[in-house]
């Protein structure tokens, strides 16, 4: 099988002034094309730190890693994922349009070909009329699904997204999922999801896998059997909430179970 992410035994250590900090600790962690991947565990517990592995933003200090086939910063410089953190991080000088043309610009994309996929992904978030306007001209949400459809600009097979919604309202958040779901489904995009919303992790991810408190290890692997397309009727019904209790309670056990 041929993953899109693939960890085996990874760790992370952090040294300074103040002494050393073991983040992670024998990361074994395989997802195939598809995949919706949830993190989720107690604050300081490695989940943020576990996808700036992945995205090359970090190095790790022992296992390996490979990122659709290739080291993570093979896979970084080929294009291979997309990072969309939780502040959508636009330029405020630059239009709607050119945020989303901005790492197809840096790549050397001809601009006609930069401007017609801008406005094809400003399109399926639903954002084609706001394309001219100023990011300090829209919502949160807005700004943020401005930043998902530049991430997925050079159409990556995998998605990075490190608790993109925890900044927004319930109502605009709930909202967000949806639109990502449809994303998500229309894309065919791999996606590893950050969040400390279990009912977020339940309601997006094909599988939830949970972390220990630092040194974040993965202590339970949950798959999340709900129906697809999810609506809003999904967060109602008896199967949801029995996830949600199953994934808290996961967090709070102490063994590991795979």
């Amino acid at each position: 099988m041929d993953y899109i992410v693939d960890a085996q035994k990874l760790s992370k250590t952090f040294t300074g002034s103040s002494g050393t900090v073991h983040a992670l600790a024998d990361i074994d962690l395989q997802i195939e094309p598809g995949e919706f991947v949830s993190l989720i565990g107690p604050s300081g517990c490695g989940k943020s730190t576990l996808l700036r592995l992945i995205g090359d933003l970090l190095a790790p200090s022992s296992g390996t890693l490979s990122v659709n086939g290739k080291d993570p910063h093979r896979a970084r410089v080929d294009g291979d994922y997309g990072i969309a953190f939780q502040k959508a991080t636009l330029l405020d000088w630059r239009t709607v349009r050119r945020n989303v043309e901005l790492p197809l610009e840096l790549a050397g994309v001809p601009a006609e070909e930069r401007r017609s996929r801008a406005d094809e992904l400003l399109q399926m978030v639903n954002l084609a009329e706001f394309a001219d306007h100023y990011p300090w001209q829209l919502s949160g949400g807005m700004q943020q699904r401005v930043a998902i459809a530049r991430a997925l600009g050079q159409r990556p097979p995998l998605l990075l997204m490190d608790e993109p919604f925890g900044a927004l309202d319930e109502m605009t958040r709930e909202s967000m999922q949806q639109e990502l779901m449809r994303i998500w489904r229309d894309t065919g995009t791999t996606v590893v999801f950050v969040t400390h919303s279990i009912p977020e992790a339940v309601f997006l991810s094909t599988r939830v896998v949970v972390m220990s408190a630092r040194p974040g290890r993965i202590t339970h692997r949950i798959t999340v059997d709900l129906p697809q397309p999810r609506d809003f009727e999904v967060r109602e019904s008896p199967r949801f909430f029995e996830l949600i209790t199953e994934v808290r309670e996961a967090l709070r056990q102490r063994e590991v179970t795979v």
